[in-house]
């Protein structure tokens, strides 16, 4: 039998694109998304004889190991080992109305912000389509429940996905399809720190997905030192790209700001920050910073935030403090590093 990363991922194709014709790849598009099934022997429903000729051909699994590290909280931070070796990481967070899972778009991440570990660790490698999908196969199946009850997708894991279009493009259209996980759009965002090009792409893509803007700070000037590459795409650029995605998709923007004490954290930014936002429909998550081994800086303390957050009201901007879960295992926002809990 041919190796399995010899075989064709049968993620990567569209549930039209499946093997079979008709009846048959129904089934098989069935068994996929609305079983959850992770071998060829579990599609009990199709001949025994075209189950063993499917499985010389294609691979339904993009991961040879995986590591579950339950939170406190009831998180459970996922590390994937892929077929080449190369580790990504994925959250999946139950809520008492909704099932929601974090995943990745690359291994590592080119951004470098300086408040992440993720960013520290420098750029691997983009993830294919159907490594991004089967982040959320595995841990539907390792939860026990379908993969549709995984209702809410944020792709705010590893990596940037903006600068992996193609890919990331793609799995959207399969959580979307009717006969794939068949999302609502609104329940998918996705988490840029702010890619033009990118903004304007997903803008004119037609998926509807929701859009979040890591920003961090009003001002250039201050983004810089929390982005060392901020200084490819000025805050204006960003902007313009972000008007161009709120016009066309009349879709609500999240602004994702990190508060860095001492940095990013002044009221004269939170208003800035309001005039950068006039006439767009916008809510701002306020995260508090999630501690990592050898960051170069430290969290704004809980009544900073409460300033901050109350001068952002007070320019009628609506505003929400998130506070990350799974941090206890390296799983909070800005935490994800491969790293295994102590």
């Amino acid at each position: 039998m041919a190796s399995s990363a010899s075989k064709i991922p049968l993620l990567s194709l569209a549930p039209e694109e499946l093997p079979g014709e008709g009846f048959r790849r129904r089934q098989i598009a069935a068994w996929l998304y609305q079983k959850g099934a992770r071998a060829w022997e579990a599609m009990t429903n199709l001949p025994k004889s075209l189950r063993a000729e499917l499985a010389e051909q294609y691979r339904i699994t993009e991961f040879s190991a995986v590591e579950a590290y339950p939170s406190q909280d009831g998180s459970v931070k996922y590390l994937y080992t892929l077929l080449d070796g190369q580790r990504t990481e994925a959250v999946y967070m139950p809520y008492p109305n909704r099932k929601t899972l974090c995943i990745s778009s690359m291994v590592g991440c080119p951004a470098g912000c300086t408040f992440c570990a993720t960013g520290r660790m420098g750029f691997g490698r983009n993830l294919s389509a159907a490594e991004i999908l089967d982040q959320i196969l595995y841990a539907a199946h390792h939860q026990g429940h379908p993969p549709r009850e995984v209702r809410n997708v944020v792709l705010m894991g590893m990596g940037e996905p903006l600068l992996n279009t193609q890919n990331v493009f793609a799995a959207i259209q399969r959580m979307l399809h009717p006969e794939g996980l068949a999302m609502s759009p609104r329940r998918i965002t996705l988490s840029t720190v702010g890619i033009p090009k990118g903004i304007y792409k997903l803008a004119d893509s037609g998926l509807g997905v929701r859009l979040a803007l890591s920003l961090h700070a009003p001002d250039d000037e201050t983004r810089q030192q929390i982005i060392p590459t901020a200084h490819r795409y000025r805050i204006t650029e960003i902007m313009e790209a972000v008007r161009y995605y709120y016009a066309k998709t009349r879709r609500r923007v999240t602004l994702e700001y990190t508060l860095l004490k001492g940095l990013n954290d002044h009221e004269w930014q939170a208003k800035a920050l309001a005039q950068q936002f006039q006439g767009i429909s916008v809510h701002i998550n306020l995260i508090p910073w999630n501690p990592w081994p050898g960051a170069p800086h430290q969290g704004t303390p809980r009544a900073g935030i409460l300033r901050f957050k109350a001068a952002l009201e007070a320019q009628g901007l609506p505003t929400s403090v998130r506070f990350s879960r799974g941090r206890d295992v390296g799983a909070a926002c800005g935490q994800l590093s491969l790293q295994q809990p102590a």
